[in-house]
């Protein structure tokens, strides 16, 4: 039985393979996010960008079912697709930008001297570019890394949700 109500987690997630990208969405809904705010950035393939605000509800009823399984009263908030720079500026709270290339924060260190409400950042299948990873810096989020090994966008969001969960719960 839990003992105290999950930290309210948010969600920037960079649209990549629909499979992938649903089969993060259900495990994320299941790990106990609030919200998913799907994003397109630079490496987001166009036909996917273009595609995926027909997806929404897709993502939704995923979500849903997802939240019924895992016996959660909602599922998370799930918002149409938007550029990278409009999900930075309607992310408010704490922002961790996940980033391959980062060597010297890592993800759980970071965790430590947030606030209420976080929101985590991943990117697309390639990683950020600079100037995106730049463009978090000037919003003020941190950039931090699940370590040395370089996984899967879907396994990364699974594997950062589960951290964030164990250190904040």
């Amino acid at each position: 039985m839990r003992s105290s109500p999950l930290p309210e987690i948010s969600f920037l997630l960079t649209i990549y393979k629909f499979d992938r990208l649903e089969w993060a969405i259900e495990k994320l809904t299941e790990l106990g996010v609030a919200r998913i705010l799907p994003v397109i950035s630079q490496r987001t393939e166009t036909h996917l960008g273009k595609a995926a605000e027909k997806r929404v509800e897709r993502w939704r009823r995923i979500a849903l079912e997802a939240a019924q399984q895992s016996r959660r009263a909602e599922p998370p908030e799930i918002v149409s697709p938007v550029p990278l720079k409009e999900a930075i500026s309607v992310a408010k709270g704490s922002g961790i930008v996940l980033h391959e290339s980062e060597e010297v924060a890592t993800l759980k260190s970071l965790l430590r001297e947030c606030k209420p409400p976080l929101w985590l950042a991943l990117g697309p299948e390639g990683g950020w570019i600079p100037e995106e990873v730049d463009l978090f810096r000037q919003y003020g989020w941190k950039t931090a890394s699940l370590g040395s090994t370089i996984l899967r966008a879907e396994t990364a969001a699974i594997a950062a949700v589960a951290v964030t969960m164990a250190e904040l719960a």
